[in-house]
């Protein structure tokens, strides 16, 4: 709890001090240290301040002050003692508590893109976050608890930035998230092989004054390139320890570690405050902020004098709502406008600029000192390759050369294990079948759950693959390229080269694409972006282009596959210049995206970010899918009867009375007419429980929806399939599977192309018909594709969006458009093939 929560009379124990820079050492100066007694006396009239009892002394603090005092209270150290203890809680058993408490601390990971810092916090941690060779991976904060001699540490992995200017979403919640949470340590993941740019983040925790250890990441490159670092001079030069690593094969993290510790405790002797050198006028600027910031400062903690006062005269706007809480906002607001006029009449150059340019300064002075360049051999592989991948000729088809690649091998290498889990899936089947009497039960495990949740879970092998050459294209720094790429046409539908990294993550997943929109910087970007990611084909959607495709265009299942994936681009593309025309203003947006250097990826990182979408897919199969095949078999399943059950019963008792006299006036033939009984009966069964399905709950609504998709080619089974598939996409397969009775007929008993293949019309004008042609199939294909995305995919639009106004457009003009593309296919290859 926090001293600012404890009641009058109430003695309690500190734990830990948090805040920073002045206020954490003019704290501690009056005796709030680590394991000291306190006893709150009492409040002011109005609650604040509050008068406290340490060290003998009298001592008042604000309660803003006493919130960033973690102490110990009695009842709290029942939580960090013996849970068999049952004496009296003295002042000794207080301070024991107090110290356990007191080794908890929380590491912030901060650090620009590219600069391994997952990495570091996946090896750190044990941890499973996606690692990706672009920027904007990391969006939100995530958080991993461990244990290290005796310490419990909270890592928490900040989004990737390249400073903390509040210029971009990830760059505000990294320093809204170190201001206001204060943590213990911030570790400053740096690139060792670009030190020049990752140091300026550098210098902004040093303005802040905060306790800071350098991990200076991928320091094998920079040995491997020639270069030469003095890490302890540098340590000096900065007043902060430095730990090389190697985040992607493990080594430096438990120095790192325990580096953090010795910090945490104050023993290291190179930490120490630095201010940098603004330059005489610069500082004659930042005094007089500091001046007028101290004399109504409400929270000392939050951030130091000459931090604001820098952010001031950065024309920071966040700063500015900071400063608002003074009592003295006017007088601050007004001294930083007159400063900035002042420093840009002197020095006839932009105040920002000023600053800026001192921080790389530093940085240059710095590394003057302690670095010498090497050959930068890595940056030369890059250029040669970027030479071929990103030509403005080549660079294009070899794109498309791998796309390709990655479809077809999603169909090739996932036969043979799609093979071994069908055939898994039928001999249990059939185990259930011949092992269970008869009856609800049986029909519900079977039909429901086996045919069901199986035909999901079999297209787990092509998604496996699918998101395994995803993420090594990702992860070599390729998928940054291919945004490059990209560049000219997103342009021409008014956006830029990074709206195209989102909608490649929409391959494998809508959700986080939609997440990932964070990164960009115009809200109508991210808008925009936001409403053409549905048209990028989502994972979910390959179970059932694998059924059609396989069924009815197996001689190019590849290219087929590589057109659905086009169709949905050029789709997306349209749009947005519709969109663009309609709902959103043109407007021009620079092209700014780092082209990080190529790496080769750990097998280790590529694989866990593959079986982390995998695991992802088969809960929702335990989950969303599971819950979604029992109601969708239920509503099949209900009501037992059908109008033509009578009929059905007569002609089936014909059939044996007339079979029967056959045998009996053959007794000869007996086997082969029993055999031509059992398959007429056979048939007869079929065609009574297809017309009981017809008739079912789920059937009416199927033939209730009949008329809006006939001219699409479909029947009322497929607009069924359509209506389940609008919890998740996986489910239009096992909808199917169960409508159309796969595994109940012995003559075809495992997989649903082939049911799909044999299908006929029952009843209607085209009696007797194929139910599937190759055309119905594209045009159910193309509508599969395009049509109403997910209810997560809706629902994380209206979160990201900040309105369901953007959500509901979506589901209409989605749908809207799916049927007239599907309809377009439909009747136009009709009147083609004649």
């Amino acid at each position: 709890m926090r001293l600012s929560e404890v009641n009058e009379n109430h003695t309690v124990v500190i734990s830990k001090v948090m805040g920073h820079g002045a206020f954490r050492r003019r704290i501690t100066e009056m005796g709030f240290v680590r394991g000291k007694e306190v006893k709150v006396l009492k409040n002011a009239p109005l609650r604040d301040p509050v008068e406290y009892q340490v060290m003998g002394y009298h001592v008042s603090l604000r309660r803003e002050e006493a919130r960033l005092i973690e102490v110990v209270s009695p009842e709290e150290a029942l939580h960090y003692i013996e849970p068999t203890y049952d004496g009296t809680i003295d002042l000794e058993t207080l301070k024991t508590s107090a110290g356990v408490k007191g080794k908890e601390i929380n590491i912030a990971l901060a650090g620009n893109p590219n600069c391994g810092k997952t990495s570091l916090f996946n090896r750190a941690s044990g941890a499973k976050e996606h690692v990706g060779n672009y920027s904007g991976v990391t969006i939100d904060a995530t958080k991993a608890n461990l244990h290290w001699k005796g310490y419990s540490l909270t890592l928490i992995d900040l989004p990737g930035t390249y400073s903390l200017t509040a210029y971009t979403p990830e760059e505000l919640y990294s320093r809204k998230y170190i201001i206001d949470e204060t943590p213990d340590i911030v570790v400053n993941v740096v690139d060792a092989s670009n030190l020049e740019r990752n140091l300026y983040l550098t210098t902004q925790l040093i303005d802040m004054d905060i306790k800071v250890v350098l991990a200076l990441n991928m320091y094998d490159e920079l040995v491997a390139g020639g270069a030469k670092l003095d890490i302890e001079k540098l340590g000096k030069l900065l007043g902060i320890p430095i730990i090389p690593t190697m985040a992607n094969k493990g080594i430096g993290i438990d120095k790192l570690l325990n580096k953090v510790i010795d910090v945490y405790e104050e023993r290291d002797p190179i930490v120490r405050h630095i201010h940098i050198n603004y330059g005489a006028e610069m500082e004659k600027s930042i005094k007089a902020l500091q001046k007028v910031i101290r004399e109504g400062k409400p929270a000392p903690a939050r951030a130091s004098s000459r931090y604001l006062s820098l952010r001031l005269l950065d024309k920071d706007p966040e700063t500015t709502k900071i400063i608002d809480d003074f009592p003295n906002a006017a007088q601050i607001n007004a001294t930083a406008k007159k400063e900035i006029e002042r420093l840009e009449e002197r020095l006839d150059d932009d105040s920002s600029h000023l600053i800026t340019d001192a921080k790389y300064g530093f940085i240059a002075g710095a590394l003057k000192e302690s670095y010498s360049k090497g050959v930068r051999r890595r940056h030369a592989i890059t250029e040669q390759i970027d030479k071929l991948v990103t030509h403005k000729i080549y660079g294009f088809p070899l794109f498309l050369l791998f796309m390709l690649a990655t479809f077809s091998a999603t169909f090739t290498l996932g036969a043979y294990p799609m093979d071994w889990i069908n055939a898994g899936i039928s001999w249990i089947g059939d185990l259930i079948r011949n092992g269970m009497p008869n009856g609800m039960l049986k029909d519900l495990l079977i039909n429901g759950i086996i045919n069901g949740v199986g035909s999901v879970i079999v297209f787990l092998p092509n998604i496996l693959i699918l998101f395994f050459f995803l993420s090594f294209m990702e992860d070599t720094g390729y998928m940054a390229r291919a945004a490059f790429i990209m560049d000219k046409l997103m342009h021409k539908i008014g956006l830029h080269g990074r709206s195209f990294i989102p909608m490649v993550m929409g391959f494998g997943c809508n959700v986080p694409a939609i997440m990932a929109t964070r990164t960009l910087r115009n809200r109508n970007d991210r808008l925009l972006t936001m409403l053409i990611i549905p048209f990028m084909s989502c994972s979910a959607r390959l179970p059932v282009y694998i059924v059609l495709i396989s069924a009815f265009f197996g001689k190019y299942p590849g290219l087929v596959l590589m057109g659905l994936y086009l169709l949905g681009i050029l789709l997306a593309v349209g749009t947005a210049k519709l969109f663009n025309r309609t709902i959103f203003k043109q407007k021009e947006t620079p092209f700014v995206m780092e082209l990080p250097p190529y790496r080769m990826p750990t097998l280790k990182n590529t694989l866990l970010h593959m079986w982390e979408k995998g695991s992802q897919y088969l809960r929702k199969i335990g989950g969303t899918i599971l819950v979604a095949v029992i109601a969708i078999w239920a509503l099949e399943y209900f009501p037992r009867t059908s109008p033509q059950a009578e009929h059905f019963i007569q002609q089936k008792q014909e059939t044996s009375t007339l079979f029967q006299s056959k045998i009996n006036a053959h007794p000869e033939h007996a086997e082969l007419l029993i055999a031509e009984r059992d398959s007429v009966l056979h048939h007869l069964t079929m065609a009574e429980e297809s017309s009981r399905i017809e008739n079912s709950y789920i059937g009416r609504m199927g033939k209730a929806i009949e008329p809006a998709i006939r001219p699409l080619g479909f029947d009322w089974r497929m607009g069924v399939s359509l209506l389940a598939g609008l919890p998740a996409k996986e489910i239009v397969v096992s909808t199917m599977a169960i409508l159309f009775q796969v595994n109940d007929d012995p003559e075809n008993s495992h997989l649903l192309q082939e049911k799909l293949q044999t299908e006929r019309y029952t009843s209607g004008p085209n009696t007797g018909k194929p139910l599937f042609t190759p055309l119905v199939a594209l045009s159910f294909l193309i509508f599969v594709l395009i049509y109403f995305p997910c209810i997560a995919v809706i629902a994380t639009i209206r979160r990201e969006s900040g309105s369901w106004k953007w959500a509901l457009l979506t589901v209409v003009y989605t749908t809207g458009v799916a049927w007239f593309m599907a309809f377009l296919a439909y009747q136009v290859g009709t009147l083609i093939i004649g």
